[in-house]
């Protein structure tokens, strides 16, 4: 099973990080490149403990469409997203975050099984674990961008 695990500094209160990486508004900014959007659930503003979205995105050419689900909430430190359907076998994206002399770490720790077995196995050493760690930088850079800027977090974050 792949594992990709991100460490990003940002130079912003946690509270802040955390609500970003949960705004389904800014999710679909970090993924504006896929049209990504937001078709049932929660669609928009922030997801909670036991709620879903799903989401309808291109993605290597094809249109998908996936729904997770928060499994575990400990604001601001942690929570989990899962897999419910989808393309994949199975996946947990686990959200975890500290704050240390005013900069907050947020860590990525994304899990997930493709489906097809060997086959699966082969599309991940080739081409798709590096194009979903890709998917999360470029997530985690917008989070980044939005955080350090109170003029644009203020425009994704419920006031």
């Amino acid at each position: 099973m792949p594992v990709i695990i991100l460490h990003t500094q940002i130079n912003a209160p946690i509270g802040i990080v955390f609500d970003l990486s949960r705004s389904i508004d800014l999710h679909k900014i970090s993924t504006a490149h896929t049209n990504e959007e937001a078709i049932a659930g929660v669609t928009s503003g922030l997801i909670g403990m036991g709620e879903s979205v799903t989401w309808r995105a291109r993605h290597l050419g094809i249109t998908q469409e996936l729904t997770s689900k928060i499994t575990a909430f400990s604001m601001p430190e942690y929570f989990v997203d899962e897999m419910v359907t989808g393309p994949f076998k199975s996946f947990k994206h686990e959200h975890i975050f500290s704050e240390a002399n005013g900069l907050t770490t947020m860590v990525d720790v994304f899990n997930y099984k493709s489906p097809l077995g060997v086959l699966g196995s082969l599309t991940d050493v080739l081409f798709l674990k590096r194009y979903m760690a890709n998917l999360l930088k470029e997530r985690n850079r917008i989070i980044k961008q939005f955080a350090e800027d109170p003029a644009l977090y203020k425009k994704v974050l419920p006031q």
